[in-house]
């Protein structure tokens, strides 16, 4: 903590955010071994643990300082936890938010046409005529 005080007027990359992603922590790791693993580099604000079986092993750790989470980075990444190297990166939203499967995307739009009343060529649907005159 005390070096990334003394680094504070160094330009940090733009990739450098509060918000870590961690992947491949144990399934059993509670969150009270969370906060003790990385409050030692700083401010926790939050943490969140995956639960579902496609996100167990994961976790999104929140600093209050930018500066905390750079130095967390740089000292967990590869840090051994009951066996498993941990995996620590900076949080991207974009490459996150695209983890949606094709088939979740396609339900999301199906409903957002009807909601709308918009076809699949964004043009507005005419009302059906029953009667074949």
């Amino acid at each position: 903590m005390a070096t990334a005080r003394l680094n504070r007027n160094n330009r940090l990359p733009p990739e450098v955010t509060r918000i870590l992603y961690v992947r491949n922590l144990p399934f059993n790791i509670s969150a009270e071994e969370m906060y003790e693993i990385f409050g030692r580099f700083g401010a926790v604000r939050q943490i969140r643990q995956g639960s579902n079986k496609e996100t167990r092993g994961t976790a999104y750790v929140v600093y209050e300082d930018i500066y905390d989470a750079k130095t967390a980075v740089e000292h967990l990444s590869g840090f051994n936890v009951a066996n498993r190297y941990l995996i620590v990166l900076y949080y991207n939203h974009n490459k996150h938010s695209k983890k949606l499967s094709t088939k979740d995307k396609e339900e999301e739009l199906l409903k957002m046409q009807e909601k709308y009343a918009v076809d699949a060529e964004q043009h507005p649907q005419k009302p059906k005529n029953k009667s074949a005159a």
